[in-house]
């Protein structure tokens, strides 16, 4: 095997990234605050905002997974409560409630986003209610990119009174109805890992509704230090904020988030031409013009009735002999060994999405010629094995 990697979401730095992090060493601000934190902050806002009649305001940390915890804190999740979560996504989004002492109450996929169902989160809602035990949050994924049904999660939301918990980890770029993913919820994350849209290396951040909730955000993520000339804290704290250093990652990143965005699409569509040669293969896209996916992953499924029999694991082992990365879909939350005893409501789509379906290769700094390798692979399994 003596072909270079082609890895499933590599990191693609726009070129900018080293002149703001050269300015933090230049100025020293090499401490978890400073003007680049400032400005990624600033950035992500106007992204957010700027072309939409909502207000919120941003604050940036460490992880998602850091944000996803700081928002059940700030809604004050706590032991024994009970917090709706869908189930297929990856453990971040999950994990934050067990670090609360709380229970997750996990909920099937629909098929249209592969997101959370709307009809199984009712019926969840409605049956913890009937035990005594309404939950307290719903934390709701864009998953690989595709909004979830929106309207639809936050009706039932509010007819409840419960809030929901916005996972765009994966969406940053993403809209519905033409408002931006990461606006629609009471709290909203995102992520900066080196395989999303845009990276700082590691990083994440909350979105806030108002200034004073990114100002309670910041207070509990450097440590809930109080307003006092010595270290003197009257509330639990954590070491969640973003570097100065890595911000400046970030500032670069958002100057060509938009490109990173269009070329992820374009990845998309590659995929959508080449299988409309191949029988019992779907490539998962969005299912009407209300949704503007930034597909950060493509996702297929199979159909071995129609494909001769070969299923997501031919094709993934085939492509791993060529040096091509891909990866099956998130292991359901439900599935994992981890949340075993966790209720689950549904009826087996994230099951069965788990087990026919793949993420294939795509990143946005690909190119003609591993779009070829990858093109040619493809084929090669289906031709190979038929």
């Amino acid at each position: 095997m003596n072909k270079d990697k082609i890895w499933l979401s590599s990191p693609h730095m726009g070129g900018t990234e080293q002149k703001f992090v050269n300015e933090a060493f230049e100025q020293n601000w090499v401490a978890p605050l400073g003007p680049n934190v400032n400005g990624f902050e600033e950035d992500l806002k106007k992204y957010l905002f700027d072309s939409s009649s909502k207000e919120g305001a941003v604050a940036a940390l460490s992880s998602g997974t850091a944000a996803l915890h700081l928002a059940l804190v700030m809604l004050g999740i706590k032991a024994g409560d009970e917090v709706l979560c869908q189930s297929m996504t990856f453990a971040a989004s999950a994990n934050p409630i067990a670090y609360q002492g709380a229970t997750p109450i996990f909920i099937d996929s629909e098929e249209k986003t592969l997101n959370l169902c709307p009809k199984h989160l009712r019926t969840a809602i409605e049956d913890r209610i009937s035990k005594g035990k309404k939950p307290k949050a719903i934390i709701a994924v864009h998953l690989y990119g595709m909004p979830y049904q929106v309207d639809e999660i936050n009706a039932i939301a509010k007819e409840f009174d419960i809030p929901v918990v916005e996972d765009a980890a994966e969406a940053l770029g993403s809209t519905y109805k033409g408002e931006r993913c990461g606006t629609f919820a009471e709290y909203a994350v995102l992520s900066f890992n080196g395989n999303k849209i845009i990276t700082t290396s590691g990083g994440g951040a909350l979105v806030t509704k108002s200034q004073s909730a990114k100002e309670k955000a910041v207070f509990l993520a450097t440590q809930a230090r109080d307003a006092a000339p010595h270290y003197q804290h009257s509330e639990i704290g954590y070491n969640y904020r973003l570097s100065n250093i890595s911000a400046g990652i970030g500032r670069g990143q958002m100057q060509v988030v938009d490109e990173r965005v269009k070329a992820r699409r374009e990845m998309h569509e590659f995929y959508v031409v080449l299988f409309s040669e191949i029988e019992g293969v779907k490539v998962h896209s969005a299912p009407n013009d209300d949704f503007f996916s930034n597909h950060w992953l493509s996702v297929i499924s199979f159909n071995e009735k129609k494909t001769g029999g070969i299923n997501r694991e031919d094709l993934r082992l085939h492509l791993e002999e060529l040096n091509i990365e891909s990866r099956p879909l998130w292991k359901p939350m439900h599935m994992q060994p981890v949340f075993k005893n966790a209720p689950f409501y549904g009826d087996g789509v994230a099951k069965r999405l788990f087990e026919n379906s793949l993420c294939l290769p795509s990143g946005s700094n690909l190119t003609q010629e591993e779009k070829d390798r990858i093109k040619a692979g493809i084929l090669s399994c289906f031709k190979e094995q038929k």
